[in-house]
C-alpha cells in the first residue's frame, strides 16, 4: 500500500483550512497518509495559530529557529518524509473540491511525477494593489492539463507537485537560488535530463494567498536574479521567451542600448504595474531589464 507524505512549508500564514480539508480526503488515498507541516521562521501569532494542528491525527508540526528558505524547507520536509509519495503543497492553497487526492490516487500508476497545475478566482480582487498577482496567475500559470504535457518539464509548479521521495532526494531543491523563485524550473531541467517521465493532470490547487504589487514585484526581480544564475551556470535551458529575447539582444550588440532605454522607462513602468490595471507587457519589459542587467553586469 503506497504511503503519502503530505509537505507543506508554513511561513506568517494559518492552515487549519487547509489541513482540514486534506484530513477529510485521507480516506481516498490507498496507504497510510501523514501531513508533515514544517514552520519557517514565522511570526509567534503564527505559530500559536498552527501548533496545535500538530495533536491531529496523522498530522506533523515542527518549526524551524529561523528562515532558510523556499528550497531549504521542502528538502527538509522531504528528508523528514515518512512515505514514498511526497505531495508538495503551498501554504496558500486551497483544495478545489473533495476529490482532490483520489484523482492523484487514481493516477499513480501513470508516471513518477504528476503534477495537477493551479487555478486562481475567475474575477479580479477588489483590493487594486493585489491584481497584479491576480492577472500573473490568471494569464502565465493557469494552464490546461494537455497545454502542460505539451512541454512537460517547463510547465512544473512545486505548489502542487505529486513525486516519489527518492526522486526528491535524488534531485532536491536548489538551496544555493536566495529568495524566491526557479526552483521549480532546475527541477524540470533535472528531470528532463534524466528522461524521468513527468504526466500532468487537471487536479488543480486554488491560490489564495496574493501578494501586493509591491511585494510581487520584489520577488519577480528576485527570481529573474536567480535564473540569470541558472544560465551563466548553465543548469537550465534557454528556451524562455525571455531568455531568448536577451540571447537575440547580444547577438545583435543591442544590449547597452536596450537597458539604457529600458531603464529610463523603469520608473514609468513600476508605476503602471502599482496602479489598477496593470499590463503585464510592463511587467516583461521589467523582467527584460532585470536579466540585461544580471547577465551583462
Amino acid at each position: 500500500m503506497p504511503g503519502l507524505s503530505v509537505l507543506i512549508p508554513v511561513y506568517n500564514r494559518p492552515v487549519a483550512e487547509l489541513i482540514n480539508a486534506l484530513l477529510a480526503q485521507v480516506p481516498q488515498w490507498p496507504g497510510p497518509v501523514e501531513i508533515y507541516l514544517l514552520d519557517d521562521g514565522s511570526e509567534e501569532i503564527c505559530r500559536q495559530l498552527n501548533c496545535p494542528l500538530g495533536a491531529l491525527p496523522g498530522v506533523r508540526y515542527q518549526e524551524l529557529p529561523a528562515n532558510v528558505g523556499r528550497a531549504a524547507v521542502r528538502n527538509r520536509l522531504a528528508a523528514g518524509a515518512q512515505y514514498e509519495w511526497l505531495l508538495l503543497l503551498d501554504n496558500t492553497g486551497q483544495l478545489p473540491d473533495g476529490q482532490f487526492l483520489a484523482r492523484y490516487a487514481a493516477a499513480l500508476d501513470t508516471a513518477p511525477v504528476l503534477a495537477g497545475g493551479v487555478c486562481y478566482a475567475p474575477g479580479p480582487p477588489a483590493d487594486a494593489a493585489l491584481r497584479l498577482r491576480w492577472r500573473y496567475g490568471n494569464a502565465r500559470e493557469v494552464r490546461p492539463a494537455a497545454q502542460r504535457q505539451a512541454a512537460p518539464y517547463g510547465q512544473l509548479l512545486i505548489n502542487n507537485l505529486l513525486i516519489g521521495k527518492e526522486l526528491l532526494l535524488r534531485f532536491p531543491l536548489d538551496e544555493t537560488l536566495r529568495g524566491y523563485g526557479h526552483e521549480d524550473t532546475q527541477l524540470g531541467w533535472q528531470l528532463a535530463a534524466a528522461a524521468v517521465p513527468v504526466r500532468h493532470l487537471e487536479n488543480p490547487v486554488c491560490h489564495a494567498g496574493l501578494e501586493t504589487a509591491v511585494a510581487f514585484l520584489d520577488k519577480s526581480e528576485q527570481a529573474v536574479r536567480n535564473l540569470a544564475q541558472l544560465l551563466r551556470e548553465d543548469r537550465v535551458a534557454h528556451s524562455a521567451r525571455l531568455v531568448q529575447i536577451a540571447q537575440r539582444l547580444r547577438r545583435a550588440g543591442l544590449v547597452r542600448a536596450a537597458r539604457a532605454a529600458l531603464g529610463a522607462a523603469a520608473p514609468a513602468l513600476r508605476r503602471h504595474l502599482l496602479g489598477p490595471r496593470p499590463h503585464l507587457a510592463a511587467l516583461d519589459a521589467l523582467k527584460l531589464l532585470w536579466l540585461l542587467r544580471a547577465l551583462h553586469a
